[in-house]
């Protein structure tokens, strides 16, 4: 090979190892992906989730672990268009390995809702609510690559954690799975990838059609 052919392609590989070493794999939509990480979290944040007004520390622990859960189940049912994400498999392995500590926040926000409220139907009603609007606020359309990319990421955090420690993981990446929600495009080239696609369709009249076959010379060419 000449030499400067062989330099060329040598460039052109380092260029590209460039652009795609500083992303995952498995889990790679764009060339360059947003950053979407952020610094841990307390849980007291009003943007995290749903306010807990007097909930203890141990509450707000069991929220932040909740909306955790939420996230990542959240993203297993949206996000298994790209099997290579596993984020169906994290999530199990998630709710086996860290079952315990899963009932614990269950129970833990029960009571509290049930502390909260007038009667325990009342408490049972609230915490109802409560979950259902924390599914609901990670549901995505337009932010569902970033999310997805940012859910496998997380559930991978998960698998690795040692058991009791799920809550360290929601304080380190709640932050992250919440950012992930905005949604952000290509970075590397932001807009280089636009195209237009024209699809182009016969006049549909009926005398348009002689014997099955469109008429160029009654109806004209085909229009987009």
């Amino acid at each position: 090979m000449n030499k400067r052919i062989k330099a060329s392609v040598l460039l052109a590989a380092g260029l590209f190892a460039g652009l795609f070493s500083s992303a995952p794999a498995s889990a790679q939509f764009f060339l360059k992906s947003y950053d979407f990480r952020g610094g841990p979290v307390t849980g007291l944040e009003p943007e995290l989730g749903m306010p807990l007004p007097g909930a203890t520390p141990a509450e707000v622990r069991a929220a932040l672990v909740w909306n955790l859960r939420s996230a990542l189940n959240v993203a297993a049912l949206q996000c298994d268009f790209a099997p290579m994400l596993l984020t169906v498999d994290h999530y199990n392995a998630m709710i086996k390995d860290h079952s315990a500590e899963l009932k614990g926040a269950f129970d833990t926000l029960n009571n509290y809702f049930v502390r909260m409220a007038k009667t325990k139907t009342a408490g049972q009603t609230a915490f109802d609510r409560f979950g259902t609007r924390t599914y609901s606020a990670f549901s995505t359309v337009s932010a569902q690559y970033g999310f997805c990319q940012t859910a496998a990421k997380v559930s991978s955090e998960t698998n690795f954690a040692p058991r009791g420690h799920l809550g360290d993981v929601a304080v380190n990446y709640m932050r992250e799975m919440r950012n992930s929600l905005v949604p952000y495009g290509e970075q590397q080239f932001p807009g280089a990838f636009y195209s237009r696609t024209y699809l182009l369709l016969p006049d549909f009249q009926p005398t348009c059609w002689r014997k099955g076959k469109y008429n160029i010379a009654y109806c004209g060419k085909k229009k987009g």
